[in-house]
């Protein structure tokens, strides 16, 4: 007999949540009910989530989701799961559904213009001068990256407000912001408008859409995901090239591992050699 396939999915919106306590226990049953395991959090500005469950499962929970008018237009991303991705369920209501701590923003206002993956693949094809700023964390950024990208070297999303002076030689530069599924390019670029960046922009739906629409292009590497599995491809491709090195020896690999030797612990990329090798302060990366 077969076994139940899994998928991962990935959601977020910024959408006024007068309620979120209430939605958070909706949603906890829910998860409960079809057996999802993941995270999500709740504030009054949105909702940030991603769950993994079988195949029929996830279905089930989209339609729940999608009865919410709030949610009904959301854009949810898929990509294969393990059925390990997530070892707990976990929903909780914070005051900010991802962390820049540098006050509050009217997104939908203040933001900046979206380009979708289809514009941002047309602007590489016709050479445009552009540059890419990747918003994610160093780390998420060795083992996957766009071309041209600028990496201003975060090593947590709310680092950003003080690294922006370290970038403010791009605030004239035709800049397309860009991180996983959206959310941090959301709130990141009001921040940037609000610094003087003056042509930007950013990537719709983030680097996993423009990965399942253009496998192989000019995204190289593997995805960073903050779960079991690390690292996503989030659709096979053979034109894929990988880009991460060891942090020890230097050689090619995609495998991360958890560094105990650095406070607070860091994720880093490990061949399995030198996983064996420095084994002592070295361990598996897991969800937490």
């Amino acid at each position: 007999m077969p076994t139940s396939r899994y998928t991962v999915i990935l959601f977020y919106k910024f959408t006024n949540l007068k309620n979120p306590e209430r939605l958070a226990k909706l949603h906890l049953n829910k998860c409960k009910e079809l057996n999802l395991l993941g995270r999500m959090i709740l504030a009054e500005e949105g909702v940030n989530a991603t769950f993994e469950g079988t195949d029929k499962n996830i279905n089930a929970y989209k339609r729940f989701l999608k009865k919410d008018k709030r949610f009904a237009n959301m854009k949810i991303k898929e990509s294969a799961g393990t059925g390990k991705a997530f070892t707990k369920l976990s929903i909780k209501v914070r005051d900010e559904v991802v962390t820049l701590g540098a006050g509050k923003f009217n997104i939908k206002k203040e933001t900046a213009k979206e380009i979708t993956a289809t514009e941002l693949e047309r602007m590489y094809k016709r050479d445009e001068d552009f540059v890419i700023l990747d918003l994610r964390n160093d780390y998420e950024i060795a083992s996957g990256k766009f071309e041209r990208t600028i990496d201003p070297k975060l090593s947590n999303f709310r680092d950003l407000p003080e690294k922006v002076k370290k970038i403010k030689d791009l605030k004239d530069k035709r800049v397309v912001a860009v991180c996983t599924g959206g959310i941090r390019c959301e709130k990141a670029t009001c921040l940037l408008k609000k610094e003087g960046f003056t042509n930007l922009y950013q990537l719709k739906d983030g680097i996993h859409t423009y990965m399942e629409k253009y496998p192989g292009k000019n995204f190289k590497g593997t995805l960073f995901v903050f779960d079991n599995r690390m690292t996503t491809d989030v659709v096979p491709t053979k034109k894929k090239e990988i880009i991460g090195k060891c942090e020890f020896c230097n050689i090619s690999t995609e495998n991360y591992c958890s560094d105990d030797s650095m406070r607070p612990s860091r994720k880093i990329l490990c061949c399995q050699n030198c996983f064996k090798k420095e084994r002592s302060h070295l361990r598996e990366s897991v969800s937490v």
